[in-house]
């Protein structure tokens, strides 16, 4: 045995000594690549021991015109490591084996090679001699590698874009896991070659470039992976030479015996030095990168580890790792807090590593179940996946998960499609709390089973129909019971003896009937998100169809018993009658069930007229005109009377009401209106519903008046006189109700619902009797339009009617749909006024459009709407829009001055940048050279207002005109620098430093935009396109972190909180170059440039280069200080 052994081992040595094809080495490499200057990557952060304060990473242009090296015309040996990785993949493995047999040859050479090609992968073109860089100190080489970065010298392979790269970072990672691989016999474990290269990725991975701590964090995560794999297998031949060693030992077989305590030694030793090693790089590079600026580096920290605890638990399950998976829970980036949650999830699902995972999940199992409830989507559906693996280990109790409940009638249907799963595997199921929960009986007692749970839940949600039906679309997915159309039916008729339903539980199930065969046929029970059209494949369709068989099939007999048992609960009736819309109503006909057709159409009349409330009327009404429609031949004919009957029978009734009333009380149609208004005149304090009620009925007569005095042959002067005084009326008790009007003292409060009668109908006879309808015409007389100071009453309704809904829609979810209503139809009324020509638009139309972004996506699609009809009427939209900018920027300053709540100042500051950035994207691409005279006017509008209360208006420059004058050409951008620098030649900006930053921000600005349109305003007049904006700029999202530890803890967690409050996004503020900082920080100006600097007193001297990084620190400074606000 131990000479089998001995002679595989000595088969490998020869198998790696026995290769041909040997790699020509080459040393340094020029590479004819054009360089760029282009400074992006700056470190914001001072107090981070691995980065260096104040240094710009620099990071060229993307290079154009190389060939990709597979498509070169040379042999893959004629290729060095850096090319081989940058281009064909499939090459890696056999360039690792001649690079192996190369160091076997000539150790210095082949580490120079190695080195280098780590160097390059950097994105450095570092030069040097084979034994300088064999004498070099590392500490001496990595300053030289940043000096490199400084001066633009870099390329970045594995961030670029260019589609020959796209195999980059997979082939570089194989590359080193396949050299662990090779070298696992030798050169793994002679301390000097591994040493070297860890000291290296150890000491490059804490320089300040970023693209060198992207590359060296991935090497070195990726060494400590291939670690882990060969520890695994020498961990296996451990064991096996344990065992061979125990079974010699009764042998009694000392040669034998002493040979595999050499063995074992041996092994031990690799073990132990490889864990060395392991040990190393995460002390050395894991522990400061998991916290890096760079959220992609700590994703790649995080997802390493995982994978390391979970594959090689000997070592890394321990609570010296595992904190730093409950450290980053807290993440600022979603994707790091994802990944630790990914991780954490793995490691759960081991039953063996949960004894070690006790005192971690007493730590941090509560900001798990935070997680739940997270800001990103994609985290919080991880997160509950988590917590269902805690609740399998029963690591939680019941008390723990009851803020997770409130998520069933969450938004997003990811996160109530989870939280369902979890309800039903932990509450319905009940599948954690014994391992057999649920697996006795048959089918038939399980469903009961199931469905009494599901009532006890849904007696939380009795009272609410549409959160009853969040809850069931949650839990229909996984529930089989709610698919059991006769266990169910038979429950509501009482057949089941083994469970009681009470008033409450019937409505639910009836309920829950209701929905699930909605689900079974494919309708939704809640609404959608994006409102979008469902869609179905044949297959789906055929699925759908056959579903809807089903539920026809058990409802035929039992439906009309159903109708009778609950024809006089108005709770329930609905719910029932609508069931029928999703049937297969030929089944009854190919069934021979057309007496029980018969028979629940006629139970569904006597429901009708059983039941006055407006849902089960309507119920009724749709149910029996669907059966008209879809049923076929005697049966639609039967439906077809039927309906015929109630028309007859509603007629009748109404016939008898009206001659009843007119017995107890004459009143002429002809004195109805006079009676409205003695009504209304004389009963201030009626409900509000009566209101709205009689002001509808009294705009619908004089609607009627009018509609008579048009169509009539003649117009006598008494029917004008008469409509006149009449809508005089109207317009004067529409008015009662606006804000500021003459109500005594003490008046209640509009209601949402009476607010919104209001502005409708006033906004609706405004455009009924507009002027241009009755101009030139015998009727001239009719023509109105109200006067500026009830328009402005009007828009201050208007504008409580917005405000209220916005607080009420967390404090009221019942009436959320309302309110919403509500909201958008105060604006579509507003915004009528404005596109009929009805008002002047001075007031009304800048008003509108400064709500913009502040109310939801509704509100925004209307005020877009209108802005495309004054586009089509032609109309001096560049005014509006800057009316609108001041009035948003006027509500900002009166939040400044009240200084109540410095959190309302910020946020009506964001809501003025906002409507400025989305006004401004109105002339994004071609649109931006059509409307330059606009965009120009809008800029030197802004200017001119922000200068009129110089400096106390100066941040008007960012909030509004900074993303308009982003989008100027570099002429106009000349001419507007010339313009704002103008204006304080005579004045002393030292006096009030924070009062004039906001200037010399916007002038920085300008310059540097001036610089970058210049640079490329010649190839762009060239190819005749413009600059296009990349997308909508992305929402910085405030994640509100929660502290898990007290004071004592660790200097790496509060390190993490510090890092993710201070440090910026930066991958968002190049994505956002545009509306953001400017990227180009050194490109050198023009004379006109430097013609046009700001003047500072004082005689500082300061460079261009320090007026940009200063003004970038102004601009970061100013969003920070706003958004911790």
């Amino acid at each position: 045995m131990e000479d089998a052994a001995a002679a595989s081992e000595a088969s490998i040595r020869r198998s790696k000594r026995t290769r041909t094809s040997r790699l020509n080495t080459l040393g340094d490499e020029e590479d004819d690549h054009t360089r760029g200057s282009d400074p992006s990557d700056q470190s914001p952060r001072q107090d981070r021991e691995d980065s260096v304060g104040d240094f710009e990473e620099v990071r060229p242009k993307a290079k154009r015109g190389r060939v990709a090296a597979e498509t070169l015309p040379k042999g893959i040996e004629e290729l060095s490591f850096i090319e081989i990785i940058k281009g064909n993949g499939k090459a890696v493995p056999q360039a690792v084996k001649h690079w192996v047999e190369l160091y076997e040859k000539d150790p210095k050479l082949a580490t120079f090679d190695l080195l280098t090609m780590f160097f390059e992968a950097c994105g450095a073109k570092y030069h040097s001699k084979e034994d300088l860089l064999e004498e070099a100190d590392v500490d001496d080489v990595v300053v030289q590698l940043v000096h490199l970065a400084r001066n633009g010298e870099v390329e970045d392979y594995q961030s670029s874009k260019r589609k020959q790269f796209n195999g980059f970072k997979d082939n570089l990672v194989s590359f080193w896991d396949n050299l662990v691989t090779e070298c696992q016999n030798g050169p793994l474990f002679d301390g000097v070659l591994f040493e070297k290269c860890m000291d290296y990725v150890i000491a490059i991975s804490c320089t300040p470039p970023r693209v060198y701590r992207q590359v060296a964090s991935l090497v070195g995560l990726q060494l400590v992976t291939s670690f882990i794999t060969i520890a695994k297998m020498l961990g296996s031949q451990r064991e096996t030479t344990q065992r061979q060693l125990n079974a010699e030992k009764r042998k009694r077989t000392e040669a034998r015996v002493e040979s595999l305590n050499k063995r074992l030694s041996t092994t031990h030793e690799k073990i132990t030095m490889i864990e060395a090693m392991m040990r190393k790089i995460f002390l050395g590079l894991f522990v400061h990168r998991y916290r890096d600026i760079d959220p992609t580096i700590r994703m790649s920290c995080i997802q390493s580890l995982g994978v390391w605890i979970l594959s090689y638990p000997s070592l890394f399950l321990q609570d010296l790792y595992l904190k730093y998976l409950g450290w980053t829970l807290n993440d600022k980036s979603a994707a790091v807090r994802k990944a630790s949650v990914i991780a954490l999830h793995s490691l759960y699902e081991v039953d063996d590593n949960v004894p070690s995972l006790g005192l971690f999940t007493e730590r941090f199992s509560s900001r798990m179940i935070e997680l739940a409830d997270d800001v990103d989507v994609s985290v919080a559906v991880c997160a509950i996946g988590l917590v269902k693996q805690l609740l399998r280990h029963q690591l939680l109790v019941d008390d723990d998960l009851s803020p997770l409940y409130d998520l069933l009638v969450d938004e997003p249907p990811e996160i109530r499609r989870a939280i369902g799963e979890l309800v039903y595997d932990h509450l319905i199921a009940q599948k954690y709390n014994s391992p057999r929960s649920g697996s006795k009986g048959n089918d038939a007692d399980s469903s009961l089973i199931t469905l009494g749970r599901m009532l006890q839940i849904l007696r939380e949600f009795s009272t609410d129909p549409i959160l009853t039906a969040y809850v069931i679309d949650d839990v229909w997915e996984y529930m089989k019971a709610m698919k059991d159309w006769k266990c169910i039916i038979s429950t509501l008729l009482d057949e089941n003896p083994s469970i009681e339903l009470s008033e409450v539980d019937a409505t639910s199930l009836i309920r829950l009937l209701c929905a699930s065969v909605k689900k079974a046929v494919g309708e939704r029970i809640v609404p959608a998100i994006d409102n979008r059209k469902q869609y179905h494949t044949k297959a789906q369709k055929e699925i759908l169809e056959n579903h809807r068989r089903d539920v026809t099939v058990a409802m035929m007999k039992n439906y009309p018993q159903l109708l009778r048992k609950y024809i006089a609960d108005n709770a329930k009736i609905p719910s029932l009658v609508e069931i029928i819309l999703h049937l297969n109503l030929e089944l009854y006909s190919l069934k021979r069930q057309e007496q029980n057709f018969r028979t629940v159409l006629q139970l569904m009349k006597e429901a009708f007229f059983k039941h006055g409330d407006k849902e089960s009327l309507r119920s009724c009404l749709k149910a029996i005109n669907f059966c008209c429609v879809e049923s076929k031949g005697e049966l639609q004919d039967f439906a077809l009377s039927k309906l015929k009957e109630i028309e007859e029978e509603v007629i009748s009734k109404l016939k008898i009401a009206i001659k009843e009333i007119a017995l107890l009380r004459f009143i002429p149609v002809g004195n109805l209106f006079e009676e409205i208004v003695s009504a209304l005149e004389t009963s201030r304090n009626v409900n509000d519903e009566v209101v709205s009620f009689l002001l509808l009925n009294r705009y619908l007569h004089v609607i009627w008046c009018l509609h008579s005095i048009v169509n009539s042959e003649s117009v006598s002067e008494a029917s004008v006189s008469a409509l006149l005084s009449k809508r005089t009326t109207l317009f004067n008790e529409l008015e009662f109700y606006f804000p500021d009007s003459h109500r005594v003292e003490g008046a209640v409060k509009l209601s949402n619902q009476l607010a919104c009668r209001v502005c409708t109908i006033f906004a609706e006879s405004c455009c009924l009797f507009r002027k241009s309808n009755f101009s030139s015409t015998k009727l001239e007389t009719l023509g109105f339009c109200p006067d500026d100071s009830t328009l402005k009453q009007f828009w201050k309704l208007c504008e409580q009617q917005l405000n209220i809904a916005d607080q009420n829609e967390d404090e009221m979810l019942n009436r959320e749909y309302v309110e919403e209503i509500n909201r958008d139809a105060v604006m579509i009324a507003a915004a009528k006024l404005i596109s009929s020509d009805s008002v002047p638009k001075e007031y009304l139309c800048p008003e509108i459009i400064s709500h913009f972004v502040m109310h939801g996506t509704n509100i925004a699609e209307i005020v877009k709407q209108l802005i495309l009809v004054l586009r089509k009427k032609e109309e001096d939209v560049s005014s509006i829009f800057l009316e609108a900018l001041k009035r948003a920027y006027h509500r900002h300053m009166i939040q400044c001055n009240n200084g109540n709540d410095e959190s309302l100042a910020n946020k009506s500051f964001v809501d003025c940048k906002d409507l400025a950035a989305r006004l401004s994207g109105t002339f994004a691409g071609v649109a931006r050279n059509k409307h330059r005279p606009d965009i120009l006017k809008i800029v030197r509008g802004g200017i001119e207002h922000a200068f009129a209360d110089a400096p106390m208006q100066l941040s008007f420059l960012e909030a509004a005109v900074l993303p308009f004058a982003s989008k100027l050409p570099a002429t106009d951008i000349f001419d507007v620098l010339k313009d704002i620098q103008g204006r304080t030649e005579n004045i002393n900006t030292d006096e009030d430093p924070s009062g004039w930053r906001p200037y010399f921000e916007f002038v920085n600005f300008m310059h540097e935009k001036y610089a970058k349109n210049e640079g490329l305003g010649v190839a762009d007049d060239k190819e005749g396109t413009s600059i296009r904006r990349r997308g909508r700029p992305r929402k910085l999202q405030k994640l509100q972190q929660k502290k898990l530890f007290d004071d004592q803890s660790s200097s790496e967690e509060d390190a993490i909180s510090s890092s993710d409050q201070e440090a910026p996004d930066e991958q968002d503020k190049h994505e956002n170059d545009e509306e953001e900082a400017p990227l180009i920080r050194t490109i050198r100006s023009s004379s006109k440039l430097r013609s046009l600097r700001v003047p500072r007193s004082g005689g500082t001297g300061q460079t261009g280069a320090e007026d940009s990084a200063q003004a970038t620190d102004h601009l970061t400074s100013s969003r920070t200080s706003g958004a911790s606000n």
